[in-house]
Formats: structure tokens, sequence, C-alpha cells
């Protein structure tokens, strides 16, 4: 026997719509109760009928009684000892063939009008339920339909709600039940798909903007050159010189979208990698400009082991010791640690430099964000912090930076000993 089979007629017929669904479960659920108190009510009254007639109850005229009761009595026991006289035979026989057929009767009767009384309890009752059922089920349509109001104004707003009409919030009010509770959770999710498309179209114009740098460069260097009726040898190098620097540029500012890219997709590789190992490999690194300006490292690297994708932390510390040198003064400073406590694996890096203020910190963290009008610094392609950023979160890690009083940006990264624990395959 093919069940599944045999419940696709079923499938089919059942209703599609909630309001309907709960329309018919509202009216079988009433009939349901009304048929079970229908019954019990029916058992009691039954049970409380007698079935034949009292014993008390004669239904004869008070002149009938007396007539039957003086006719009708035994004898006496004088009468006895004189023996039966056939008269009184044949009244004896009449009284009881006529109590046993009142007798008879009397049950017939009691039994006709009990049946007809619990025909006429039933038939009604019936008739009742009939009606009331109907009305559950309309009554159960309307409150469906009030149930479900909140859930068709979700619905419309779904299907308005666009990559350009992500503004429009649902806004219910009323009391904090569970439809409320999905109401304020697609305002949220409203809200952060509005943020991210928002997000992303300021990274796709602001990336569109700086690729778009060098290749201008590229483009006015040539055109300058090639102007000239005859170029020289130097002008030609110049040429290929600047055309080199704009695409070192643009190649550096397209493997910066490559890692942001890898790295907001959260596939990681899964390793066993050390902070400090990583860290010491970004001062190696940084070491020509860390001499260029004259800066003062101060290091405690010890050990930070924790699990995450190696190449991407590796980047991460590499961008961080770049932003701190390239962001800092001649004679500055660069203080560097990195180590393990209760919370995880840790590592701080602060710098000397110009003062940012409090509410700018955040929005370093944002794509091509710079600070160059406090800093004079124009090289980078502003992508550094915001890829450190994405690494953080990818790994699950903490990520804090406040500025220093004196100037400067002092960056803090956790990673949390179960979240990196869990990472592990």
């Amino acid at each position: 026997m093919n069940v599944p089979a045999l419940r696709r007629p079923v499938r089919r017929l059942w209703p599609q719509k909630v309001r309907t669904r709960l329309t018919l479960i509202y009216a079988a659920l009433f009939f349901a109760a009304g048929l079970a108190l229908l019954a019990l009510t029916y058992g009691l009254v039954a049970s409380s009928l007698p079935a034949r007639p009292p014993a008390a109850t004669t239904g004869l005229s008070s002149q009938e009684l007396n007539f039957l009761n003086r006719e009708c009595k035994p004898p006496t026991p004088a009468e006895k000892r004189k023996g039966p006289s056939p008269l009184s035979t044949s009244i004896v026989a009449e009284c009881k063939q006529a109590g046993a057929a009142y007798e008879a009767g009397a049950a017939s009767g009691s039994q006709a009008q009990r049946q007809r009384a619990l025909a006429d309890l039933l038939e009604f009752s019936l008739v009742g339920l009939a009606v009331m059922t109907v009305a559950s089920g309309g009554l159960g349509w309307f409150m469906s339909g009030r149930v479900l109001r909140p859930v068709r104004v979700i619905t419309e707003t779904a299907r308005r709600a666009s990559e350009q009409h992500l503004g429009e919030r649902l806004a219910l009010t009323g009391a904090r039940d569970e439809l409320m509770e999905l109401a304020d959770t697609f305002d949220g999710m409203l809200e952060r798909l509005d943020e991210a498309f928002a997000t992303q179209r300021r990274f796709v114009a602001n990336a569109s903007h700086e690729l778009r740098t060098p290749l201008t460069v590229m483009r006015t260097a040539i055109d300058v050159t090639l102007a000239k009726p005859s170029p020289t040898a130097r002008q030609l190098t110049d040429m290929a010189m600047r055309v080199r620097r704009s695409i070192d540029q643009a190649e550096s500012m397209v493997e910066a979208l490559l890692t942001l890219a890898v790295s907001d997709q959260g596939k990681l590789s899964t390793e066993f990698t050390d902070l400090a190992t990583c860290a010491e490999d970004a001062i190696d690194g940084a070491a020509p400009e860390i001499e260029r300006l004259d800066l003062h490292v101060n290091t405690e690297l010890d050990p930070a082991e924790t699990t995450g994708d190696p190449q991407l932390l590796e980047r991460m510390i590499q961008n961080l010791v770049d932003n701190a040198v390239r962001h800092n003064e001649p004679g500055g400073w660069i203080r560097l640690r990195t180590g393990s406590s209760d919370a995880g694996a840790y590592l701080e890096i602060a710098n000397s430099g110009p003062f940012i203020p409090d509410d700018a910190v955040p929005s370093l963290f944002e794509p091509f964000r710079r600070m160059e009008a406090r800093a004079g610094v124009r090289d980078g392609v502003g992508l550094g912090l915001s890829i450190a950023r994405s690494v953080v979160t990818a790994h699950h890690a903490i990520v804090t930076a406040r500025s220093q009083p004196a100037g400067g940006l002092d960056i803090a990264v956790v990673i949390p000993r179960d979240l990196a624990a869990g990472m592990h395959p």
C-alpha cells in the first residue's frame, strides 16, 4: 500500500490558505467539543428519565380509585372461612386483569413519552450544534483574518521591498506578541539590508573612483608624451615610470579588494598560527620605511597561538603595522605586543602620529576612508584597516581602537579561545 500516493489527493483537497485552514480547524474543534457535550447531556437525561412509571402514579380519578380499592380489596379471614363466592371470584379476576392492563398501558405510555423526549432533545441539539458550528466557522474566519492581518502587511511590504525600496518599515503597534516580534525582526532585516546595499553602493563608487585615478594618471602621462613632436628618451623613461607607479597602485588596490572579498566570504582554513611570528615578519617587512622615518619600535612578542587562516592573519597584522608606520611622524614610535590571556590570543599595536578625534576612529575601518586632512598622508589604497576588520570578523574575534591624547592610534585584537577552538575541524 503506497501511503504517499494516498496522501496526495488529501493534500490537494486540503485548503492552501492559512485563513481557510484556521477556519476549518476552529469549526471542527467546536463541532467535536459540542458533539461530546451533546453525548454527555443525552446520556445524563436518558439515565434520569425512568423507563417505567412510578408505583404511586395511577392516572385514575379519586372515585375510580375508591371503587377499585373497595371492590378489589382482599377478602377478610371471616370471608375466607366461609369460602369464596362466585361473585367475589369473578371480581378478583377482573381486578387482576384491570391491574395488569393498567400497568401495561402505563408502562407503554411512559416509554413512549421517554422516547419522544429523548428524540426531541437529540433533534434540537443536533440542529443547534449545526447552527453554532456554522456560526463558529464564520467567527473563526473573522478572527483569523484579524489575527493574520499583520502577516498580510508583512507580505505586502516584502513584495514592495527591493534594492531601491528598502526604506519602508512595518512599524506595527499593539501587544508584544509573536506577530509583533516577527514584524520587528522583519524591520531589523530591512534595516540591515538597506545598510548593506548602501555600503555596497558606496564601496563600488569609491572603488571605481580609486581605480579611475591610476588609469587617469597613465592616460595623461601617455597623452602628454605622445603630444610632443619628438619625445626624448628621458621623457619616455619618465612616462614609463609614472605608468609603472600607477600600475603598481592599481595592482595593490585590486589585490586588497580580492583579499577583502575572500575575508568577507568567511571561508577560512583552520591552522594553528602564532601571532607573534606574524608580527615579527610584519616588522621585518616594514623595516625600510621604519628606518627612513627613524621610528623607535618597542616589541614584546610573547607566544600567542590560535587557530585560523594563516594568510589572512598575516595580512591583518601586516596591514596594522603598515598603518602604524604610514600614519606616523618622523622620529615617532611604535609599540607592538602579543601574548595569551584567559580571554584568548591578543595583539596590541600603538603608534604616535597626528591627533584623531574619538568620533572619527570608527570611520577609519570603513573602505577608502583616510585621515588625509589631518595626517597629510596620501599614499595607500585606504583598505588596510577595512581588511583588518574583515579578517577579525571572519575569525569571530574582537577589535577595539581608540585615539591617544598625544596623537596616534591604539588598536587591540583579541581572538577568544572558545571561538578559535570551535573553528578547528
